[in-house]
């Protein structure tokens, strides 16, 4: 089993940028499906962005055109660059690779208004 740890979050101001990584402990080359997820306190964890082995990439509603997923299958590794960040992005986003289920221990993201 591929073991995920995910960095880079903190707290940063409303309309600043900030970028997560996942790196894991063996190859994401052969993974079809990477996504990472995000949970607010009080709610239900959500989808917030994927890309696939192809290349294709989908993202929530909420966070399209400001956020950025991309890989680096040399660096074993998974990026979520997120610009014009919001309050209501706050939250622990975890990385997860779809095709076995795994998850990382999720990074506290905080923006203040």
């Amino acid at each position: 089993q591929v073991q995920l740890v995910e960095s880079g979050g903190g707290l940063v101001q409303a309309g600043g940028s900030m970028r997560l990584s996942c790196t894991a402990s063996g190859s994401i080359s052969s993974f079809n499906v990477l996504n990472w997820y995000r949970q607010a306190p009080g709610k239900q964890r959500e989808f917030v962005a994927r890309i696939t082995r192809g290349g294709s990439l989908l993202y929530a509603g909420a966070v399209k055109g400001r956020f950025t997923i991309s890989r680096d299958s040399a660096k074993n590794t998974l990026y979520l660059q997120m610009n014009s960040l919001k309050p209501e992005d706050t939250a622990v986003y975890v990385c997860n690779v779809g095709d076995y289920n795994y998850w990382g221990q999720g990074t506290q993201v905080t923006v203040s208004s």
